[in-house]
């Protein structure tokens, strides 16, 4: 089974294009490696091999998957893996045929969806094959990637996601840095060891409904055969981390679009998402928990994705708190700047991370690692049964990759803000500029927009000006008019409000234009719950179907806007569970407790948690049982999270 897995990689990694099966036999290590294995295999006949010497080459370490007879060269391995590629087609076909019933009730007719409820009543079945039966029974439907696939399409997008290929020109830095990194001796220890035991977990945990990435092993291949793997792989694993080269057959990808808006204007209108190799994922995985740990502390404490206790209500919470505190004061306004990047995880120059990551105290065979993770990468677009020419990229970070989004945090770490009434957020590659005026004074917010600009021209990140928008929120009695915000010689476009996050805010800090698009949502999802109860479904397998699908709409960011929402959009909200009370037959949370739990959850976690941005604010008082109230001279200032937040934990 373990030789079925690796077989995949043989027809696909050849000497030729192996880095480092190309290097492994030109050095020493590398043949006096091989007796050793061999004759660990040879005293221990069908044990799982465990190896105390030195990591050895690829090559050997996929041959520990046969003790019997051990392949001498590269060759005669391939040979003899392909010869076993037939074991997991069998396997995948096996997969296939044991969710069978699931993909037939999906494509069933209306008849065979009331045998549906009967199967689920009278057989426990799997939660995905419930929501499977669901969603044929509302004849619910998710949009397709791409509507007019056709090949000259897949072609185009691939060109167009490698098209910053070329480093930026006018930036200095860019061009002090090598192309290739040079290579650090053979003989120096990695930094990362990674154990069996570190493999097999990290195998198991694969979830089995993922799809498989192109060199064709499923997640569910590796999870059941864990235990037969981990010792090959950890192997691998280990000398690819000593070599500070990924085999080039765990660099493929396959990009699957996904539109970011209903109606399709342009190439980037498409998002591109990378499949990978689940195994290399696995690898991922064992490297990022290692860069957590060492870059943890030193991370922007205000950069709010992919870190533990951190959310998109962490992020608004932390702006609007930012805003309405300097607005209590007099003579103020303030001036938010939302910044758009152009694909800015394929605009990462990895020589330039490689830096990066030096200065944040990663070990430099880690670094190396990355920088040969990022270069040399072969993708291809697949749109429908349309698949694009191969092409070769040293450009970016693959969006879909475990560790793309740390590399981008990491990558943009040291773009911040130097002045205090300048606050910049960033919740990965969305970055917000909120500049605190007092006085009409905006000196320091337009120096630190100039100094964002030019940290984009030095690290190759393209700002684009033509969605990038500026909002003024100012509560003056007369205010005058505002001068423009000019980027690069282009004028700012000013907006009445913005959609941050998924939250629309808005200039006047109201809530009516947010709290309208979710009641619309919800609303238009309530039909799929009549649907449901027309088959006269359990009342439990609706009110999953409902926290699901129409809660989860309702209370979206709920801790951010819900406090300052007014009584008629309250109640607005409220119809709409009321309705779906009638439609269940059974009473519903009210969307009230629904955020006095959500706050106090939240504000429990952040008192946990001496690193979050926000810790500061909630300061116990000398008895150590409540907590010091805000400080707050508008009644918006008082409904929003934070005074709501210390309020509730204090009652």
């Amino acid at each position: 089974m373990a030789v079925a897995i690796l077989s995949v990689w043989a027809t696909h990694c050849t000497p030729e294009n192996s880095p480092v099966l190309e290097s492994a036999p030109e050095t020493s290590l590398v043949r006096e490696s091989a007796p050793e294995a061999s004759s660990v295999h040879k005293s221990a006949p069908g044990a799982s091999p465990v190896h105390e010497s030195a990591p050895v080459p690829l090559e050997m370490a996929a041959s520990a998957a046969e003790p019997p007879e051990v392949a001498t060269s590269p060759s005669e391995l391939i040979v003899c893996l392909v010869m076993a590629k037939k074991v997991i087609h069998e396997l995948t076909v096996y997969y296939v045929t044991a969710t069978e019933a699931v993909h037939e009730l999906t494509n069933c007719p209306v008849m065979t969806k009331e045998a549906f409820y009967e199967h689920t009543a009278c057989h426990a079945v799997a939660v995905a094959s419930v929501w499977s039966g669901l969603r044929a029974i509302t004849n619910y439907k998710i949009p397709s990637s791409c509507t007019e696939a056709n090949q000259r399409l897949a072609n185009d997008l691939n060109e167009f996601y490698c098209r910053f290929e070329t480093p930026n020109t006018h930036s200095d830095h860019l061009s002090t840095q090598p192309l290739t990194p040079p290579a650090i001796p053979l003989s120096t220890p990695p930094a990362l060891q990674i154990c069996e035991d570190d493999v097999r977990q990290v195998f198991r945990k694969n979830k089995r409904r993922k799809a498989p990435g192109p060199d064709g092993v499923t997640p569910a291949c590796l999870q059941t055969c864990a235990d037969q793997l981990a010792p090959i792989f950890s192997q691998i694993f280990n000398r690819s981390l000593e070599l500070c080269e990924v085999p080039s057959c765990f660099k493929r990808s396959t990009i699957i679009t996904i539109p970011k808006k209903p109606k399709i204007t342009g190439l980037n209108d498409y998002r591109p998402v990378a499949l990978t190799s689940v195994v290399m994922k696995s690898f991922e995985k064992l490297v990022l928990a290692y860069l957590k740990d060492i870059t943890g502390p030193l991370l922007d404490p205000l950069q709010f994705a992919y870190r533990a206790n951190r959310s998109v209500d962490d992020a608004i919470n932390m702006g609007l708190h930012f805003i309405l505190q300097h607005l209590d004061k007099t003579g103020t306004y303030v001036r938010i700047l939302f910044v758009d990047f152009s694909s800015a995880f394929n605009t990462i120059i990895p020589t330039v991370l490689q830096t990066k990551l030096t200065q944040l105290s990663v070990p430099s065979s880690i670094c190396q690692w990355i920088t040969s993770f990022l270069t040399d990468r072969q993708q291809l677009v697949r749109l429908g049964k349309f698949m694009s020419n191969s092409c070769s990229t040293n450009t970016g970070a693959p969006q879909g990759c475990v560790l793309s989004p740390l590399l981008f945090s990491l990558y943009t770490n040291d773009c911040t803000s130097k002045d205090p009434f300048v606050k910049l957020l960033k919740f990965a590659d969305d970055t917000t500029l909120i500049g605190l005026i007092q006085d009409g004074d905006e000196s320091a917010y337009r120096q630190e927009v100039e100094q964002l600009a030019v940290w984009c021209s030095l690290n190759n990140l393209e700002l684009n000006t033509l969605k990038t928008v500026e909002m003024i929120v100012d509560f003056r009695r007369n205010p005058p008019a505002l001068p423009p915000l000019t980027i690069m010689n282009s004028t700012v476009a000013a907006v009445e409000s913005f959609r941050f996050l998924g939250t629309t805010i808005s200039q006047d800090l109201k809530w009516d234009n947010h709290i309208d698009s979710i009641v619309k949502k919800a609303q238009q999802r309530l039909y799929f719950l009549r649907q449901l109860r027309k088959f006269n479904l359990p009342q439990e397998l609706l009110k999953q179907f409902y926290s699901a699908v129409i809660e989860s709409v309702l209370c979206t960011s709920i801790t951010v806007w819900f406090g300052s929402a007014t009584k008629s959009d309250i109640r607005r909200l409220q119809r709409t569970v009321r309705t779906a009370e009638r439609i269940i037959g059974t009473p519903l949370p009210t969307l009230q407790e629904l955020y006095t739990s959500r706050v106090r959850k939240r504000a429990q976690k952040i008192t946990l948690d001496p690193s979050h941005p926000s810790y500061p604010i909630f300061e116990l008082l000398p008895s150590g049982r409540r907590f010091r109230a805000a400080n707050t001279r508008t009644v918006r200032h008082k409904n929003s999270f934070f005074p709501q937040a210390i309020y509730l934990m204090n009652s």
